[in-house]
Parts: structure tokens; C-alpha cells; sequence
């Protein structure tokens, strides 16, 4: 399958699916969490896609795809953090608090192998008169 966006990227989409997730859940928690983790929790969780798009945007400058790509594994493990004080608050059950964990853990892992072996993601001068 041809990659032409980032939102083709299979972490792209599980990430998109957890943001949602989480939004639909955080509905949920206490009016007095509204600012605090309420809307941290939705925040960081769409950073990581928001920052894939940009990282997707820099596939020209192995660097800055990296850099954004590690923005993007830092927002996934605050939003893997927030899920911890969740299900600490008792705003979430221990079973769903393991599904949440586990969607972490694999966007994680599929970030830190991008991080790790950018070169297929990237776009190369080769043939372009560069």
C-alpha cells in the first residue's frame, strides 16, 4: 500500500482511534477535572497525531522528522501517565485501564521503530537534481 499522508500510517490511525477513545471516556470525569486532566488528557493524546503530520510534513530532513517523531512518543507516554491518574481517581475501571495501557504501549513501540529506522519514511534528493 502507497503511503501519501500521514493519516495512511497505521500508528497514525491507532493513535487517532485512542484520541477518540479517550475523548469519548473523559466526557465522563467530574466537572472540577475540566481544565485539569480532562484537558490534559485530550491534549496530549491528539499531539501525538497532530505531531505526525508534522513530523510527516519535515520527511525531507532526517533530523526534524526525528525530533517531531519524538515529540510525538513523549505526548504518547503523558497521555499514558494521564491514564494512570485516571484509573488512580477512580474515573476509569482497572480493565479499561489496561486496554488504554496496551494502545500506549503499541503506539510506543511503533514510534520508537520509525525513530529507530526513519530512512524507509523519509523523502531522498536521489534523481531529482538535488
Amino acid at each position: 500500500m502507497k503511503i501519501d499522508s500521514a493519516k495512511d500510517l497505521i500508528v497514525y490511525k491507532k493513535a487517532y482511534q485512542l484520541a477518540m477513545r479517550i475523548f469519548r471516556l473523559s466526557k465522563t470525569f467530574p466537572v472540577e477535572e475540566r481544565f485539569a486532566l480532562t484537558g490534559q488528557i485530550r491534549r496530549s493524546s491528539r499531539s501525538v497525531c497532530l505531531n505526525l503530520r508534522e513530523a510527516w510534513a519535515k520527511r525531507r530532513y532526517e533530523a526534524h522528522f526525528i525530533s517531531k517523531l519524538t515529540d510525538c512518543d513523549g505526548e504518547n507516554s503523558e497521555t499514558d501517565s494521564s491514564i494512570d491518574f485516571a484509573m488512580d481517581c477512580g474515573y476509569i475501571e482497572k480493565l479499561e485501564h489496561a486496554e488504554l495501557v496496551a494502545e500506549c504501549r503499541e503506539i510506543g513501540k511503533m514510534l520508537g521503530s520509525m525513530i529507530g529506522n526513519p530512512t524507509g519514511f523519509l523523502i531522498t534528493h536521489q534523481g531529482r537534481g538535488f
